[in-house]
């Protein structure tokens, strides 16, 4: 956990500003997994710092959502396409 935070410091993941008059201040907790190797000792133990984006209420302390996400089965479609049609990636 001191490493990933570590990490996320040396990286500027974040700039704390003060926060807006009347603000919902959301907090974050750490979730851990371990990872296993394949005859299932441990690898390594991972650790994510996650907000707790369930003590937040739609349309008051956010507006909309957006997730971009990419199906590997449309990457290969469209680089197929490409290649039948000759273009330039």
């Amino acid at each position: 956990m001191d490493t990933k935070y570590h990490a996320l410091l040396k990286n500027n993941t974040w700039t704390l500003v003060l926060p807006p008059p009347h603000a919902n201040i959301i907090g974050c907790k750490w979730a851990f997994k371990l990872k296993h190797k394949p005859d299932g000792n441990i690898d390594r133990c991972k650790a994510r710092l996650v907000a707790k984006g369930y003590n937040q209420t739609l349309g008051i302390d956010y507006f909309e959502t957006f997730s971009p996400v990419v199906k590997p089965s449309t990457i290969s479609i469209v680089l197929t396409i490409a290649l039948t049609s000759q273009w330039i990636i």
